[in-house]
């Protein structure tokens, strides 16, 4: 499965990764401080959900389409739906904000934000997306040595989201060196981690191995399953996993998790957060 955002953008994992995403840099910048961000791999930044990549999933008029039509649903989205409409000033869903959009859409004087995409047209609309928000640069470096490096020159708090398209074997692998690597340079470094679940034994080596890298740190894994995991060729769920996260945003990821296996699940999904080591 390829999940290069634009084909997925404004599925039922982004309506998950974007109400913790919103949350938890909610949380950070309620504290005193600049707040810097990397974005290992940043994507386009605003997606066109009648283009052709999306219009071959149709999976944002299944997620972010339902969502928008909900007006009971939790306040975990607000901040999410509040930048679609911003998005949408003609009531229709059509334009869907990335990570990029809902990390800058606050930041303060001081805050940073810096998006690595190696794709040349991702990066080029990334730039165009962010040109005019305060403290925001893009960059074609390598996401993953991008963090490390922002991690060991910087000083105050940092954030790293990480969100690969999954595309290579090593991913996972990737993942857990990245996260051992930027805690090693910054040990109060907050971590954001976005991964599909496909099949219980990847999933369960792989959160094993990044609570290892995590350690002592605490990490919160906040997960949706859709359908039981019994097809492993199909996304069957998700998870965002945060490393450091502040105390409040588990319970915003769980209340957007719920929403969604309630509302977009199929017989027998299931939501929760739970906390390694606990």
């Amino acid at each position: 499965m390829n999940y290069r955002h634009a084909f997925h953008a404004g599925n039922f994992a982004d309506l998950l990764k974007h109400a913790v995403l919103t949350a938890l840099v909610g949380a950070l910048r309620a504290r005193p401080g600049p707040l810097a961000i990397v974005d290992t791999h940043a994507g386009a930044g605003v997606y066109d959900l009648r283009g052709e990549a999306a219009a071959k999933t149709g999976e944002g008029e299944a997620g972010v389409g339902r969502l928008m039509r909900d007006a009971a649903a939790p306040g975990a989205f607000d901040a999410l739906k509040a930048a679609v409409a911003a998005l949408n000033p003609n009531g229709k869903t059509r334009f869907y904000p990335g990570s990029p959009i809902l990390l800058t859409a606050a930041q303060r004087p001081g805050d940073s934000y810096l998006g690595c995409e190696i794709r040349a047209d991702d990066n080029a609309a990334l730039r165009i997306a962010l040109k005019q928000r305060r403290g925001a640069a893009v960059t074609s470096a390598d996401g993953w040595r991008t963090a490390v490096e922002q991690a060991a020159r910087g000083r105050g708090r940092l954030l790293v989201l990480i969100d690969p398209p999954f595309e290579r074997p090593d991913d996972y692998a990737q993942i857990v060196a990245t996260v051992a690597e930027v805690r090693a340079q910054r040990r109060d470094a907050v971590i954001a981690v976005w991964l599909p679940i496909k099949d219980l034994a990847t999933y369960d080596s792989f959160l094993g191995d990044l609570e290892d890298a995590a350690a002592p740190a605490p990490t919160t894994i906040a997960e949706v399953r859709l359908r039981p995991l019994s097809d492993p060729m199909k996304m069957n769920g998700c998870a965002m996993a945060l490393v450091g996260a502040p105390a409040g945003v588990a319970a915003a990821a769980d209340e957007a998790g719920q929403w969604i296996a309630r509302t977009l699940g199929e017989p027998g999904a299931v939501a929760q957060v739970t906390v390694l080591g606990d």
